[in-house]
């Protein structure tokens, strides 16, 4: 059990919030009062996300997002694919052109179509009972009226600010104050975020006469069809910006892109553990990687190894490398790439598997399934964690309706305010590989492999929890860790949450340049000497974080025969908090 608990746990029966910030908490909580379900409070808490954490993701990004719907008259687990496709123009040959080996991680040459507008009308549309007024409008008033400054954005846009100044002149106009950084506690405004998305809600407004459906659908083509596409290409195209690959560019995308984009309503991928049916997104995210490593620790007596001992560590670290080292090799779009679903996730490879961890040495090499091991090589420097830049969101509410959203991308310090949106484009194309024989390899249409990864579990068919966090390539090992803190070690939501997590980073990451760090496990400080000591014994390479670095995990659970509803939040950074009643 965990030593101590930092918040307690958020108990209600009418419905429980939690979010990356305590005002989208609030948001999608007062949504709830009003009379909607999880898919109102969730959509109404994303968008508010997508204004108060502009540095971690942005309504130019994604929302993979996971949804029960307990009315549903199909099925009842849906995954909502909120990831954008690549440009038509962007090709593995006209990179080639340009003497680019990898895709740049900032600019406008990585922009894909954004999903998160789509992927919160749609969600709305097929299972939410509000309108987009009802849930967006809170946000626009906000981004109007202002939000109080606080320390993690103002940090964020210092860090940023002298590139803002001299580089990017509509990022400083929308985010500095006067050239300076604003001060925490300052009443934000956002006026161009908030024009933009009244005008979505007027756009819905003069067609509801015609009912719900098309009300939704007229913003969905205002933003993808109409104006919003028109200003967001047409600043691409004639906005030349340095990258890192070197040399200034423009944008490949096109207002013919946004209008080819349509968010997918798709079945999730699926697995049971000890019990409990565990649902992901496709694998154009990572998903599936969470998936696998349960398959994997399945198979092991996780418990009676002891809650972060040396055993448990080095067991779920070599679980961790084996499923992410199948994640590298094999998933990709599967509109594109046929990814072995039906191998992968079996309990017969998972024994197969399993059968490779060494119980006292550390791996040294990538080994997916069903290929020979290579070699990794050693980085030089220190990596990027990715820890904050993204966000989360779950919700549930009495009827068992539950919500769970990872929005990320389209952030300030990768790309410039689109001039008169007030919001920057995306850069999520920098996870394609340009190397034509890959599953995640570039092509028109396609979506990239993300590292974005909602989770959502059932109980013998009925509602149980919904969890995730921020973190790019840890998202998959830090709520793996707080799904077996509940599952296999009873802790409750809050102390699974402030639990000390681990991560390793043997593999490539998903980020430009794609370094790995064979052999690397970060552990937060609060992790006992000893155990650092005794895994450093085994061939691990032990890097001591901050006692409190590792992501903003958030989750909710629910007992339908009680009607018990139960939530918390990662204590790390203090902004993230839950709300129920």
């Amino acid at each position: 059990m965990a030593e101590f608990t930092t918040r307690p746990v958020i108990m209600g029966t009418h419905g429980v919030v939690t979010t990356g910030h305590y005002l989208a908490t609030a948001i999608g909580m007062r949504v709830l009062d009003q009379g909607g379900n999880a898919i109102d409070a969730g959509v109404a808490a994303g968008f508010a996300l997508n204004l108060l954490k502009p540095h971690a993701n942005g309504i130019g990004g994604e929302a993979p997002t996971l949804i029960h719907s307990a009315n549903a008259d199909g099925p009842q687990v849906v995954a909502i694919n909120g990831q954008g496709i690549a440009p038509k123009r962007a090709t593995i040959d006209w990179f080639r052109s340009q003497n680019i080996d990898l895709i740049p991680g900032d600019g406008f040459l990585p922009a894909t179509v954004p999903g998160a507008f789509g992927s919160w009308v749609t969600s709305l549309l097929r299972y939410g009972r509000l309108s987009l007024k009802e849930t967006l409008g809170p946000v626009v008033d906000m981004a109007r009226d202002g939000f109080p400054m606080y320390a993690e954005l103002s940090r964020s846009l210092a860090t940023h600010a002298e590139k803002f100044r001299t580089r990017w002149p509509t990022s400083a106009e929308a985010f500095l104050d006067n050239g300076a950084v604003p001060a925490v506690g300052m009443l934000w405004r956002q006026p161009d975020w908030a024009a933009t998305f009244q005008a979505a809600i007027d756009a819905e407004m003069r067609e509801q006469h015609r009912g719900r459906e098309a009300g939704l659908q007229a913003a969905l083509d205002y933003f993808y069809r109409g104006d919003v596409a028109a200003k967001a290409a047409a600043f691409a195209a004639n906005t030349e910006i340095l990258d890192a690959s070197g040399e200034p560019h423009r944008g490949l995308i096109a207002a013919e892109d946004f209008a080819a984009f349509r968010t997918k309503v798709e079945p999730p991928v699926t697995v049971n553990y000890r019990g409990l049916d565990v649902y992901k997104c496709g694998p154009w995210c990572q998903g599936p990687v969470f998936l696998q490593q349960l398959t994997l620790l399945e198979q092991f007596d996780l418990a009676a190894m002891g809650h972060n001992s040396t055993e448990y560590i080095h067991t779920v670290v070599e679980a961790a490398k084996l499923a992410f080292a199948d994640r590298e090799t094999y998933y990709g779009d599967p509109a594109f790439v046929h990814v072995p679903f039906d191998r992968l996730l079996s309990k017969a490879y998972a024994t197969e598997r399993s059968a490779l961890i060494d119980p006292a040495v550390a791996s040294a090499e990538l080994r997916p399934g069903g290929l020979p091991p290579t070699t990794l090589e050693r980085q030089a420097g220190d990596p990027a964690f990715y820890a904050f830049d993204t966000t989360h969101l779950d919700v549930i509410d009495a009827e068992g309706n539950m919500f769970s959203a990872t929005p990320s991308g389209g952030w300030l310090p990768s790309s410039p305010v689109v001039e008169g949106l007030g919001f920057p484009l995306g850069t999520r194309g920098q996870m394609f590989s340009l190397d034509p024989d890959h599953p995640n390899a570039l092509m028109p249409g396609k979506r990239p492999r993300t590292t974005l990864t909602p989770s959502l579990a059932m109980n013998d068919g009925r509602p149980h929890m919904v969890f995730g966090t921020p973190g790019g390539d840890m998202q998959d090992q830090w709520t793996l860790q707080f799904f077996l803190n509940v599952v296999d070690f009873g802790m409750d939501m809050q102390e699974a949450i402030d639990a000390p997590s681990f991560h390793t980073m043997h593999f490539p990451s998903s980020f430009y340049p794609s370094a790995a760090y064979p052999k690397r496990v970060v552990v937060e400080g609060r992790i006992p000497e000893e155990i650092r000591a005794e895994l450093e014994s085994r061939g691990h390479e032990i890097v001591v974080g901050g006692d409190w670095a590792h992501g903003q995990v958030t989750g909710v659970r629910f007992d339908p025969d009680t009607g018990l509803i139960e939530g918390g939040a990662s204590p790390r950074t203090m902004v993230p908090y839950a709300m129920g009643r």
